[in-house]
Formats: structure tokens, C-alpha cells, sequence
């Protein structure tokens, strides 16, 4: 293991990346024409297991507040009302939304579709199959059922007795295991980890800052953790990887050996902040994780508001 971590520590290259997209890949191990990847994991056992964390019934919510207003990071959100209750003979209200989801700041969810990587998607499907009429493979209404797991909070800044990671601060595997022990968790076989790097709280303090050229998350190095394991979805409070990676000419190695090699969904932009100050007021960094996308035939992901339950 010591080797391991000494290797792990030396700066990584494309052809690292690339070699772990063979050896830790998932494909056909739930059979050739499977879509639904790592949410294999999370099996009726595992759900049963996961509702027995309920406790209290105490429920937070894992959504950023939408942003309307266009900033560095943020396209904005559109709300724009259709019918209102200015109108004297008005007898209802409406709306409509749109939202570019696929950044920085809108809470989502990436299907398997998301990320090609030389010509495939997850399980091999050729990236063809996502068309100007949608997605015909791995589109995220594969996941209509909803994820329904236990979650892990790994809590960087708290860890770190930070309010925020600063810049772009790489998270290892020391540290995710350093927060096992601190926490007394472990993570395992059909869970969801949510890294905390404290975002939202350093947008507020610093306002919106260039994103991918400064932003803290996991370094590429945790990758074959992650596989051993065998975790099936991954979240965070931005975009997962560290930004910029450490690794040439691989923007986002995590994101890519996780959607694509290991079929592993990625909830974006998670507003982590409440359910880190409900975990550390009760002292329990696990507990029941429940989320379901929007059934869009053909997209590529969902706009997504994941509940925390104690």
C-alpha cells in the first residue's frame, strides 16, 4: 500500500489516465447492453439498509438556490412568468423555466451520456448514439427510478478546521481516509460520497473566481480508491475534480474516468453547506440520500434537488 500511495503522490500523465480507463472500467460487467452503470449498486438490500439510517426524520435539502442573475460562473437561471395575479380576472399563475444546467452552478445531475472519451460512452456504446433529438443510450431517464442510498459526507473544510478549501487544493486519498477515521465511516459498495470543499461559502467570501483555473476538489490519484470501493454515484459541491487537474492535457480525469470507465452518475454544484452543520450537530457523517431526475427522454442530465434524511 505504502508503494502504492508513493506512486499515487508522482505527478500523473494522460497515459495514466488512460491506462486506468481499461483497468478500472466497469464495462459489461452488468452485460453488454446494460445503462444504468454503478446505480447496479445500489440493490433492494442496499436500500433496505439505507432506510434504517432514519432516525429522527429530519430531511435537508442538497440543492443551490437557483442563480438568475449572469455572473463568471453562472449563465443564469431563467424564471419568467407567463401569467400573474396582476391581472384583475386572472384565476391562476404561471411560468417558465430555462436553465443551462451543464456548469458550474445549477444543482445536477450527469447521466452516462455526458462524456465521450475517444469516440465511447460508458459500456462502449459509440457517442453517436447522442444525436440533435437527444441521447438514444444512457440518457439520464435511465435513472427515473431515483437514487435511493446511503451517502457518506467527506467534509474537507472541517477536516482541515477551514471554512473552505482554498484555491485549487488537491483532495488525496490520505485525506478521504483521514476523514474515515475522524468521522468513524467508511465508505462502501453502493454508496453515494459527497465531497465538501466548501464552494458556496468561498463564493461569498471571495465572489465568483475563474473556475477551472482555481478551484479545489479531487486530485485524478483517488481514482482507483474510488473503484475499490465501488461506490455509485459521486457528488460534490462543485465539479468533483480539482481544477486545473495536475494532469496534461486531461481537464477533468475524474469526471471522465468516472461517467465513462466506471459508469459512476455526478451530481454537480451540491449546496453542502446545512447538511454539514446537521451532520456535525448530530456527529453522523452518514445517512439516507434520495434524489430522482427529471424523465426527459434523450437528455444528457437533470436539474436535481437531493434530499438528506437523518
Amino acid at each position: 500500500m505504502k508503494v502504492l500511495l508513493l506512486f499515487l503522490a508522482a505527478a500523473l500523465t494522460k497515459v495514466d489516465i488512460d491506462t486506468w480507463m481499461e483497468s478500472l472500467s466497469n464495462w459489461g460487467r452488468w452485460g453488454k447492453d446494460d445503462e444504468l452503470g454503478a446505480l447496479n449498486l445500489i440493490t433492494p438490500q442496499k436500500r433496505k439498509q439505507a432506510a434504517g439510517l432514519v432516525r429522527e426524520g429530519f430531511s435537508v435539502s442538497l440543492a443551490h438556490d437557483a442563480i438568475k442573475e449572469k455572473a463568471d460562473d453562472s449563465p443564469g437561471f431563467e424564471h419568467r412568468m407567463i401569467e400573474t395575479g396582476e391581472r384583475p380576472e386572472a384565476g391562476s399563475s404561471a411560468d417558465v423555466f430555462s436553465v443551462q444546467y451543464h456548469g458550474f452552478t445549477a444543482t445536477h445531475l450527469d447521466a452516462l451520456c455526458h462524456i465521450f472519451y475517444k469516440g465511447k460512452m460508458f459500456n462502449g456504446y459509440p457517442q453517436q448514439e447522442v444525436t440533435s433529438r437527444g441521447a438514444r443510450k444512457l440518457a439520464v431517464n435511465r435513472a427515473r427510478n431515483g437514487i435511493f442510498t446511503r451517502a457518506v459526507l467527506m467534509d474537507m473544510p472541517r477536516l482541515l478546521g477551514k471554512k473552505y478549501l482554498e484555491g485549487s487544493r488537491a483532495i488525496r486519498i490520505e485525506d478521504l481516509e483521514a476523514w474515515e477515521k475522524k468521522a468513524g465511516v467508511k465508505v462502501g459498495p453502493g454508496d453515494v460520497i459527497l465531497i465538501r470543499t466548501g464552494r458556496w461559502a468561498r463564493r461569498a467570501a471571495e465572489r465568483p473566481w475563474p473556475i477551472m483555473k482555481d478551484s479545489a476538489g479531487l486530485h485524478a490519484s483517488c481514482l482507483p480508491w474510488l473503484k475499490k470501493r465501488d461506490i455509485a454515484v459521486m457528488g460534490s459541491d462543485l465539479a468533483t475534480d480539482v481544477m486545473p487537474s495536475g494532469v496534461e492535457d486531461v481537464a477533468l480525469p475524474v469526471h471522465q474516468v468516472l461517467v465513462v470507465a466506471m459508469g459512476v452518475p455526478i451530481l454537480d454544484n451540491l449546496d453542502l453547506e446545512l447538511v454539514s452543520e446537521a451532520a456535525a450537530a448530530r456527529q453522523r457523517w452518514e445517512f439516507l440520500l434520495t434524489a430522482a431526475p427529471l424523465a426527459v427522454e434523450g437528455a444528457t442530465g437533470s436539474p436535481i434537488n437531493p434530499i438528506a434524511t437523518f
